[in-house]
């Protein structure tokens, strides 16, 4: 066994010592990195950390590189070529990177990235949870990584405010939250987005959608058609909002709103929006309401909120119903008729005294399409149903699915079997689409 990995082996050994008996044990191998951080605090340039040019990277790893090989010949530790470039690596995370999750960020088959503590890791590869082998120092250096990603952003987190979201540079969405709310320390969430956003040729290849699915999604996007993506947690809700997103022409006016600005729309006319959470005094939130009110005012040809959570829900459902045609969001349900009732529930957030039927009318003539996203047992996704909403029957919003998934077993493998298809029923807003000479055929739905 070589020299650092007995090193790194007694420093989890004695961790786990400390942790049993609650006392804080300094090991060799944290040791030694934190000799190297000394170093460095003490002879890197600050300036050079606050450069925002392509050869800051390139000079701090040489001056890393110099410094780490000093400490590591003065400490007499012998380390091989591969081992002090291992700690140079780890060093250079922490500096330039999120420390011990840098290459789990930078692994393109991880998906999430999930800390639990200080010694838990988690990652998901491919719809499936596994533990990683990453580990942090302490409580202190998840909280240290913490503030690495929302000080940048303006935003904070401490005791009286411990839960944040945020997001990295490359729109990766992140949830942090901390003690005293999270009772084993603080844990840090972030959902990984792909630097080439997804397009409808990928959820194609993956089963996620057929190609007469595609183009009828992408059929009712550019006749400007109201549709609300529903899904559960990490079902790919918003993978799908850009993919729909990027159907709009580029001749039109885009205005998105998100709690934490994640789209990757790649039209050239796009104003995007996000919240903004109240400051030290507990003032001067601003909230997804209040941003959709005042996107109203910016001349939107589309709107897109990344996902409605309460009484915006009401003025998305307005503003789709006074001439902005062709919005889309996300919400949370796990069927096309949960969710209409999760809508429902939204509006009445909003603190307005109205009638389920006034509510219901609004939905109904607002929404046209509802595409329904699911994560399957075994991980894979799956946009589960198109449903059409048709109107009102009564007190009873109609819907008509147009595809569904049916499921048929479960391979040897875990794998689900199913077929996504047609219904083999047009849906009734056909003829608007025929009117802007998009002309589906009627193969698609499964009808000749």
């Amino acid at each position: 066994m070589s020299l650092l990995a007995r090193l790194e082996k007694q420093s989890h050994k004695e961790s786990n010592k400390s942790e049993s008996k609650g006392v804080t044990k300094v090991n060799p191998y944290w040791q030694l990195k934190t000799k190297i951080h000394h170093a460095l605090i003490e002879e890197l340039d600050p300036a050079l950390l606050n450069k925002d040019n392509g050869e800051k990277e390139d000079e701090i790893r040489v001056i890393v590189e110099i410094i780490t090989s000093r400490i590591l010949e003065q400490e007499g530790t012998n380390l091989t070529r591969g081992e002090g470039q291992k700690i140079t690596g780890e060093i250079l995370n922490e500096v330039l990177g999120l420390g011990p999750i840098e290459p789990l960020l930078q692994d393109p088959t991880v998906s999430e990235v999930m800390v639990n503590s200080a010694t838990q890791v988690y990652v998901e590869r491919k719809g499936k949870l596994e533990l990683s082998d990453v580990t942090f120092r302490d409580d202190n250096h998840i909280l240290q990584i913490i503030e690495k990603i929302v000080a940048p952003l303006g935003r904070r987190i401490d005791e009286s405010m411990p839960m944040v979201d945020a997001r990295l540079a490359d729109g990766s969405r992140v949830n942090a939250i901390i003690p005293p709310l999270a009772l084993k320390g603080p844990c840090l969430t972030i959902r990984k987005f792909s630097k080439d956003p997804l397009t409808i040729e990928d959820i194609i290849r993956f089963g996620t959608v057929t190609p007469a699915m595609a183009k009828f999604l992408e059929a009712c996007v550019k006749a400007r058609l109201n549709i609300v993506i529903s899904g559960g947690t990490g079902s790919g809700k918003t993978s799908t909002l850009n993919i729909l997103s990027s159907f709009i022409p580029d001749d039109e006016r885009i205005v998105t709103v998100e709690d934490a600005a994640e789209l990757q729309l790649r039209q050239e006319h796009v104003v995007s929006l996000e919240t903004r959470p109240p400051n030290i005094e507990g003032k001067g939130a601003v909230t997804i309401r209040d941003l959709v009110r005042n996107c109203l005012r910016m001349r939107p040809d589309r709107i897109v909120v990344g996902e409605c959570r309460g009484g915006e829900a009401l003025d998305m459902l307005q503003a789709m119903n006074t001439g902005h045609d062709g919005s889309l969001t996300t919400a949370h349900a796990n069927a096309p008729r949960d969710a209409l009732a999760r809508l429902e529930t939204m509006v009445l957030m909003a603190g307005m005294d109205l009638p389920v039927r006034a509510i219901r009318e609004q939905i109904a003539s607002a929404v046209h399409l509802i595409v329904q996203q699911n994560r399957l047992q075994d991980g894979s996704r799956k946009i589960t149903h198109l449903t059409e909403v048709q109107g009102m029957e009564g007190e009873i919003i109609t819907l008509q699915d147009i595809f569904v998934f049916q499921q048929k077993g479960v391979d040897e493998t875990g794998k689900i079997i199913g077929q996504l298809k047609a219904t083999g029923i047009r849906p009734k807003f056909m003829d608007r689409l025929q009117a802007l000479g998009l002309d589906l055929p009627a193969e698609i739905f499964g009808t000749f």
